[in-house]
């Protein structure tokens, strides 16, 4: 009879865990079904071994078959959330037709194993058809072709010409890791309607390619043990890069978008499986998650009872969980808005695979679900919360470098070029020519830029006691308006995957450094990471540094050379990472530098702080014409230059990436001996200078910076071993930064307590004199205890050899106060003490 063909096609499949259970299709009875509305229903159980094996193995046991003894276990994708049990419909023919092309009972084998004069079973409520969507995949593995690999799609040994993903199940077998992320560009290039499928249907498609992507592995590799089987997470979907385009038409698609994440919540333990006890007979039952929802058992089937089943939660099997925040990049934001969020969900092992402060493409499913007024009622608003189920991230983007802990796979060709490049004997100049080239001169500043952007060697001193040593160098850009400084911080912050860009007047202390928040969710006091410890690995990038508060830029003193930074906030108590490179930009106090005042006078930065920059330069605008004529012909010629130009300059600006991140990756240099000693030279030396004058023209902080330039240097040229030549180019680097920015104006000598403590010496030895003389003339004063503000300044100025400012009246005021020698009584009377008088 017909009906029992029917009732065992609806049946759960043999050897399948659905076994348990009395079959879940409703409507089909014991009675055919009669009509024009009727059809032919079938189920495939998507957590049954049969369906992950060859069909030689049918019936074996709850693992993955293969010819070993422990077998692959099977793992219910929490991403995907699919059901376990796919229901399947017939479609292209009339229900004769598809009952004649049926087996017999006893030959039934599940639809997606068999063969193609099977009618066409399609997964209900979609276009789907198991059988086609398996045939397409496998052939896509055996036959596609990548010549064009992206960086991060290439491995060790990778042949360009051989099937991309037969090579990647090759990779799995060695490497034991059950992922195959599969690039969706190629499925689309391969079969635009397996594409359409795939973002259209993912929680149906996903799982057949798991069952495809197994079948084939392990008739390949049939003695491989694997930790679970293996699972396919498509990346790179063409459906959506915007968040602000998403709306209820995404729903449940697969979507991809982009961002950076601002947070990332800790581990969340989810139920996978849970164990429910009888409270009256002790019977147990374990039950499954379905499509985010746990069944619980109504009636034990032992007792009869109703509601008497309980959950133990030490039985129970869990999974990861974590809730990532992603923000809209910049790049995306229409002018004059906010950025927008969305709220991820990670599962299993890509939880923790991304940090605050990354950039990363995000794959996932788009989902829909209601919002609770009270976690502990189940009555929903009907209001719905949004959020995506991470399947795959992707953190690289092709116009940055790669992250610190993400190697660059690079070909032996391209290893060979940039080998080949360093060799050049202008190769120093020509990467500090390839950093912003819309920018006019400033060699010496894209040099300092450049070297800062390959560091020096991270050493840790913890068992002496000094702990880390900063390899990043601090740089600090001052001058006139108007001189490309910002230009070259937006040229920077785009360069660098993990940098912050930030200006002095919109930047607070907690939005540097860590603020704390209430979780909406938990209710609980958590902490937020700022912009400095998400540039942790990068680049801090802030404009207008000198227009930043006091209390905003003493958190920076820590950062700048511990590389910490301690919060002790609400009962927090913590110590996080911030090994960030600073890269400063500031205006003088009245717009136009000033060449008569001190860098200190200029811009009025902390010495404590100015001391902590490895480079201070000074980015003028030199009145002269001749200047003048080359800057403004290359501004024109920017605005008319052919196509041919332009490529040249992106092609430099490529080479700049890769030459950079390969030697990141490769070279570490140590100091030779010789190196070592011509740096104790230098230093001595530079304390020299400045000796006979009572003079301080050096500090251990410079001959520190000397270091970590020699060894950027030395990287740059791709050696293993500082030499005289990283040396001598470090120490005339630091020179021309101290030639602009710790020159004293009053002598033209160069004195690095400018930097260190604000003032010079000469300036010092005059404010000093200033005072005395002063006091002298108070004392012939000392009849009269009182002296009128106003009129002592007209007669000090009167008597004096040399021109008295007010400023200087003030601080010879100000020194005298302190040596308790006068007080001030008032605005305008000045009250001297007698007895120190006499």
């Amino acid at each position: 009879m017909v009906t029992s063909d029917m009732s065992e096609l609806a049946a759960p499949l043999p050897s399948s865990p659905a076994n348990m259970n009395p079959p879940s299709v409703g409507g089909m009875d014991d009675q055919p079904r009669g009509g024009p509305g009727s059809v032919m229903v079938s189920e495939i159980d998507l957590s049954s071994p049969l369906n992950y094996g060859t069909p030689s193995s049918v019936g074996s046991s709850l693992r993955t078959p293969r010819t070993g003894s422990r077998g692959t276990p099977i793992r219910v994708r929490s991403d995907i959330q699919s059901d376990r049990r796919i229901r399947q419909v017939p479609v292209g023919g009339s229900q004769s037709d598809a009952m004649a092309a049926l087996p017999p009972s006893s030959e039934i084998v599940p639809p997606s194993e068999n063969s193609e004069s099977a009618p066409t079973m399609v997964i209900w409520g979609t276009d789907v058809s198991v059988n086609q969507c398996k045939s397409k995949f496998k052939k896509f593995i055996t036959t596609f072709v990548d010549t064009d690999a992206a960086d991060d799609e290439k491995f060790i040994g990778m042949d360009k010409d051989a099937p991309f993903y037969l090579q990647r199940l090759e990779e799995i077998n060695t490497l034991e890791e059950p992922f195959l992320p599969v690039n969706c560009g190629h499925v689309q290039q391969f079969d635009e309607d397996l594409y359409r499928q795939l973002v259209c249907y993912p929680q149906e498609v996903i799982p057949t390619l798991d069952m495809a992507v197994n079948e084939m592995f392990f008739a390949k590799f049939p003695d491989t043990d694997l930790r679970h089987q293996i699972q396919v997470r498509p990346f790179n979907a063409d459906k959506t890069a915007n968040m602000r385009a998403l709306d209820p038409q995404d729903i449940d698609q697969l979507i991809t978008v982009t961002g950076m994440v601002i947070r990332a919540s800790n581990l969340i333990p989810e139920l996978a499986e849970a164990h429910f006890q009888c409270s009256v007979c002790h019977n147990t039952a374990e039950v499954e998650i379905e499509r985010g929802r746990i069944a619980e058992p109504t009636l034990c089937s032992h007792c009869n009872t109703n509601h008497s089943f309980a959950l133990v939660h030490n039985r129970s099997k869990f999974t990861d969980k974590q809730a990532v925040k992603l923000q809209e990049s910049p790049d995306d934001m229409p002018a004059g808005q906010t950025p927008h969020t969305v709220v991820l969900y990670v599962h299993g092992e890509l939880v923790d695979s991304v940090q605050p402060g990354d950039r990363v493409a995000v794959t996932g499913v788009y989902r829909a679900v209601p919002h609770r007024s009270n976690p502990k009622m189940k009555t929903v608003h009907s209001v719905y919360k949004t959020h995506i189920d991470v399947v795959h991230f992707r953190k690289t983007d092709s116009n940055r470098l790669h992250t610190m802990d993400t190697d660059q796979i690079f070909e032996e060709e391209q290893i060979a070029m940039l080998n080949g490049l360093s060799k050049k004997p202008d190769i120093y100049d020509r990467l500090a020519r390839a950093i912003a080239p819309s920018i006019y001169e400033n060699d010496d500043v894209k040099k300092g830029i450049l070297l800062q952007l390959f560091g020096g060697n991270r050493k840790d001193f913890s068992k002496t006691g000094r702990g880390q040593f900063r390899s990043e160098l601090n740089i600090l850009l001052c001058g006139d308006p108007g001189t490309s400084k910002s230009q070259l911080l937006q040229y920077v912050y785009h360069l660098i995957p993990r940098s912050q860009y930030t200006s002095g007047k919109g930047s607070s202390a907690v939005g540097l450094t860590a603020y704390v928040t209430k979780d909406p969710e938990t209710r609980q006091l958590v902490l937020q990471t700022g912009a400095l410890v998400l540039a942790d690995n990068g680049v801090c990038c802030i404009d207008e540094f000198d227009k930043m508060n006091e209390s905003t830029r003493s958190v920076l003193h820590e950062v700048m050379e511990q590389q910490t930074l301690s919060i002790a906030k609400a009962g927090i108590i913590c110590q996080l990472n911030a090994r960030t490179s600073i890269l400063a930009a500031a205006n003088p106090i009245h717009s136009k530098w000033d060449p008569r005042g001190t860098v200190m006078e200029n811009i009025q930065l902390p010495p404590t702080l100015m001391s902590r920059f490895d480079l201070v330069f000074l980015i003028l605008d030199p009145q002269d014409e001749q200047y003048d004529k080359k800057l403004a012909r290359h501004l024109v010629s920017l605005y008319y230059r052919d196509q041919s130009q332009q490529d040249e300059d992106i092609y430099s600006m490529d080479v700049l990436r890769d030459y950079i991140k390969y030697a990141k990756q490769s070279y570490s240099p140590v100091l030779s001996d010789a190196a070592g000693q011509q740096l104790i030279e230098n230093y001595v030396e530079m304390r020299k200078i400045g000796a006979g004058r009572g003079q301080i023209t050096a500090y251990p902080r410079q001959l520190e910076s000397l270091i970590r330039l020699s060894e950027a240097h030395a990287r740059m040229r791709f050696c293993k071993t500082v030499e005289l030549i990283d040396v001598e180019e470090a120490a005339r680097l630091h020179r021309e930064a101290l030639k602009q920015s710790a020159t004293d104006p009053l002598t033209g000598r160069i004195d690095v307590s400018i930097l260190t403590t604000g003032q010079s010496s000469a300036g010092r030895k005059k404010r000093a004199e200033v005072a005395t003389a002063l006091k002298e003339m108070l004392k012939k004063k000392n009849k009269t205890p009182t002296v009128s503000y106003d009129k002592l300044f007209a007669d000090f100025r009167n008597n004096s050899d040399i021109q008295i400012t007010r400023d200087m009246y003030e601080d010879a005021l100000r020194d005298l106060q302190d040596e308790n020698f006068l007080a001030m009584a008032g605005r305008n009377t000045i009250r001297i003490n007698q007895i120190a008088a006499q």
